[in-house]
């Protein structure tokens, strides 16, 4: 499992190897000054440390954060300053208002008419029958009044079927 390096884990660990570097290289030093003959300098001279990182202060940081809020705050007076106004609602005029309520009806009634065009179209023989059957039905409503008004409820009640076949067939 990897694990997650930090700023401060890396910086540690080069702090440790320097240091283990500068050990080894003074190892190195001692062991070249007991040969016979040998220098006491080492064959790679060591690298100046580099100098550690600043630091800053406590109150430097203050310093900046509270430069950075005055910018931050100084934007967001500067954004609220100028807003757009909003635009005026658009109203409608009476006359225009009529117009529209009159176009309105007018294609209401365009539509009612296609609608019942078509409906005529799609079935022309069964209105046809259907006509023929509303003036059946009244043709016995009539011959049963004029023959007996006392009947009446009843005949509607109990038998308005078979009046009908009756008068169908003395009709055709």
């Amino acid at each position: 499992m990897p694990t997650k390096l930090t700023a401060e884990i890396i910086t540690a660990a080069i702090e440790g190897f320097e240091s283990q570097k500068r050990r080894i290289d003074g190892q190195i030093v001692e062991l070249r000054a007991m040969l016979p003959g040998g220098t006491t300098q080492t064959a790679a001279t060591p690298e100046p440390a580099k100098r550690k990182r600043r630091k800053m202060s406590a109150a430097g940081r203050k310093a900046i954060a509270e430069a950075q809020r005055k910018r931050w705050a100084a934007s967001k007076v500067q954004a609220q300053a100028a807003p757009e106004p909003p635009k005026p609602k658009r109203k409608l005029s009476a006359a225009a208002k009529a117009r529209l309520v009159a176009n309105l009806k007018k294609a209401r009634a365009a539509k009612a008419a296609k609608a019942k065009a078509a409906a005529r179209k799609a079935a022309p023989a069964r209105k046809k029958t259907t006509a023929k059957k509303a003036a059946a039905k009244t043709a016995p409503a009539k011959a049963a009044k004029k023959a007996a008004p006392a009947k009446k409820a009843v005949t509607k009640k109990t038998a308005p079927a078979p009046a009908q076949a009756g008068t169908e067939t003395a009709t055709q």
